[in-house]
């Protein structure tokens, strides 16, 4: 049950990751967003939360690079690039209680960002 409800809160980030984040203010910040927790497929235990993401920009550069690292390279990596992320940097465990028909039954825990700065892009945190 648990990978399922981290499914439905990676297919939320990911069909809103096309949005324009201009609107929202410049730079890596948290907004809040709804979700919908299911305890399987069907959705028979369910209820709406609001969660916090990191959102935004962060600031990118590419360089020529140096000559020591053009002859460590043979020549191939004639660009050096700088990039940053808008990772999350600290999180928080939610408990949400499930309503499953007239009562609630379930309680799942999940986790929210509740801090986010510009920090190294690393593939593993994606």
């Amino acid at each position: 049950m648990v990978a399922f409800i981290h499914a439905v809160v990676l297919s939320f980030l990911l069909a809103t990751g096309g949005r324009s984040y201009e609107a929202a203010g410049l730079g890596c910040h948290l907004r809040s967003f709804n979700v919908t927790i299911k305890s399987d497929r069907r959705g028979t235990c369910r209820n709406t939360h609001t969660l916090q993401a990191c959102v935004g920009y962060c600031e990118s550069s590419a360089f020529p690079s140096k000559y020591s690292v053009l002859l460590a390279s043979g020549f191939q990596h004639n660009v050096t690039s700088v990039s940053q992320c808008c990772t999350i940097t600290k999180m928080q465990k939610v408990k949400v209680r499930l309503r499953c028909g007239e009562s609630w039954r379930e309680t799942v825990e999940i986790f929210t960002a509740k801090a986010c700065q510009c920090d190294m892009c690393r593939l593993s945190r994606y």
